[in-house]
């Protein structure tokens, strides 16, 4: 159990104290009580606020409630020192050998220090990507994907049961449209002279699917009907750009568990389930919508609608779930996918889309309410845009793609450790840059450059260690068998509390679902690690490496590696490689 997690339970355990001595009422939420670092280190090395909480319900005043926690609290061998601090909040400052010993502990789990049980084996379904298989995915796709994929092993860490998802938009005009471009390119292919009108794919990226319709039948389809080639040209295009979609992701380092077909769903009736569903439990009724807002479409027309009673379960209008010739809307196969995962055992569900998606977000957590009965819940993490600039001027377009920035343009510019870790540097709904010169920069202000740079000192320690003590065990056991009485500086010890925050950091993201917390964390992480390695440029007897005291950089080598390893823990979650040189 982590140090605030040991924290926590003490706490709780003096508060049922205080409840059973009458001090606090029965059935107070003592939940409301929490324990977390101060801001000000200087206060302490954890700090409560339960007096602050708890206070008017058990009608006293919260300094004298804090007299009593504190108390009980500084009876623990845990704790070195109790303060009550301005109106009734508690500093603790912990004894010194609860920090060595949990870097021992960081040394013994290895890169699995910071796993939680916080999710309880729970299910939960994460989509990302699930553009429409219309061509090479882009940079504004790359930002989903990997916020997505972080969401999901941050989840994991915290011990969820996550499965990563892709839903394949393979029905409706938009791939027919897909199919009849393709086959532009195939005609293409038999010699023809074509061109590309407008509403179709332009890119280069659909000759290949030309080719291999050449390849397979020949001439033959271009004598055939439409209705006979649409089919052959689409499932062509399909398989071809989801083939190009999955090698787009592998490149970025993105592998899904599970990609659902919505043409597989529409064949297998659950969309008519959809239907049977909300229609037994009373949800749908034919009406009339109200025209769209502000300016008219001249062609509209008041048409006997089948249409979901979306407003009773929070969206702002009724939804149709039929156009007005019978056929069912996009929104209703939608709502057979999130059927479809509530069926297969996923209450639980998060979606990650663009911004574009904004205002779809209402209709669909209405509908997954609705088609569970209340039993499932949605949550969207909408992804901003993204803008590639290159020294602040705005990157040209890709060639291939047309119209477009690729993911792939991008990964082969900076790498996919990279692109990684810079789009999970801000929060999914706010804007950001992308700019290929500032993530290329050697400095602090960057913020990829820096973490590897801590994770590549900590290796070049353990190489310098390796010569400078070439009869030494150096092994991670080894260190973590090490008593830690050595590391006994303020910058050492302030390593050491950092490194011991790493479990609370992981289940503070997961349950907010804000993998960039962890981008953060590591920046702060190294900036601590790189204040500690100059104090020894400061003063010599601070080095990690002192000759002729080989217990005392044994140690600090423990240290160092505990360092390492919460780095490499928390890039991890990042799907980032760390490190060990930079060139």
């Amino acid at each position: 159990m982590s140090v605030f997690n040991r924290l926590a339970s003490l706490l709780q355990e003096v508060l049922q104290r205080l409840e059973r001595d009458g001090l606090l009422p029965d059935g107070v939420d003592l939940a409301r009580a929490g324990v977390e670092p101060p801001r000000d280190p200087s206060h302490g090395d954890a700090a409560t606020n339960a007096a602050m909480v708890l206070a008017k319900a058990a009608g006293v005043k919260p300094r004298e409630l804090a007299a009593a926690i504190a108390d009980s609290l500084g009876q623990d061998p845990m704790i070195a020192r109790v303060e009550i601090a301005g109106p009734g909040f508690i500093n603790l400052r912990l004894a010194d050998s609860i920090w060595r010993e949990e870097t021992k502990a960081i040394l013994k789990a290895g890169v699995s220090y910071g796993d939680s049980a916080l999710g309880a084996g729970e299910k939960v379904n994460v989509e990302y990507v699930s553009v429409n298989p219309t061509g090479p995915l882009h940079i504004g796709h790359a930002r989903g994907a990997v916020i997505g994929d972080a969401l999901a092993a941050l989840l994991s860490k915290a011990g969820y049961a996550v499965t990563r998802e892709y839903y394949i938009n393979d029905a409706g005009n938009q791939v027919d449209v897909l199919g009849r471009s393709a086959f532009l390119r195939y005609r293409e292919a038999l010699g023809e002279t074509v061109e590309i009108p407008e509403g179709m794919y332009p890119g280069d990226y659909l000759k290949p699917v030309g080719e291999r319709l050449k390849s397979v039948h020949g001439a033959a389809l271009a004598a055939l009907p439409e209705d006979d080639w649409l089919p052959i040209a689409r499932a062509a295009a399909i398989d071809s750009m989801m083939a190009l979609v999955k090698d787009d992701l592998a490149q970025l380092g993105v592998h899904q568990d599970v990609f659902t077909s919505e043409r597989a769903l529409v064949e297998a009736g659950k969309v008519d389930d959809v239907h049977s569903i909300l229609e037994e439990a009373g949800h749908l009724y034919t009406g009339v919508l109200d025209p769209p807002k502000g300016s008219k479409p001249d062609d509209w027309e008041p048409r006997p609608q089948l249409l979901f009673r979306a407003t009773d379960f929070g969206d702002d209008v009724d939804r149709p779930l039929k156009k007005s010739d019978g056929s069912w809307t996009y929104f209703a196969s939608d709502i057979a996918n999130h059927l479809d995962k509530y069926q297969r055992g996923f209450a639980k569900q998060i979606n990650v889309w663009g911004a574009d998606h904004g205002g779809y977000v209402k209709r669909m957590k209405a509908a997954v309410t609705a088609v569970s009965g209340g039993a499932a819940a949605l949550d969207v993490k909408i992804c901003q845009i993204v803008r590639l600039t290159e020294s602040g001027e705005l990157m040209k377009m890709s060639k291939r793609a047309g119209t477009f920035v690729t993911l792939r343009d991008l990964v082969d510019a900076v790498g996919k450790d990279v692109v990684r870790f810079h789009l999970l540097t801000r929060k999914n709904d706010a804007q950001m840059d992308f700019d290929l010169t500032a993530v290329k920069e050697q400095s602090r202000d960057n913020p990829v450059f820096y973490v590897h740079y801590a994770h590549a000192r900590c290796c070049s320690v353990a190489r310098a260690a390796a010569e400078a003590f070439p009869e030494a065990d150096l092994s991670v056991a080894a260190l973590a068998a090490q008593s830690m009485e050595a590391l006994s500086s303020e910058a050492e010890f302030a390593m050491m509390r950092k490194l011991a925050d790493w479990p609370r950091v992981v289940e503070g993201a997961a349950l907010a679902e804000e993998p960039h917390r962890i981008a953060y964390y590591l920046y702060e992480l190294a900036g601590v690690f790189h204040a500690w390695w100059h104090s020894g440029n400061e003063d010599e007897t601070l080095r990690f490496i002192v000759p002729g005291e080989e217990s005392l950089t044994l140690n600090r080598l423990a240290l160092v590696a505990a360092v390492r390893t919460v780095i490499a823990s928390g890039l991890d979650v990042f799907g980032v490689t760390p490190r060990e040189e930079l060139t």
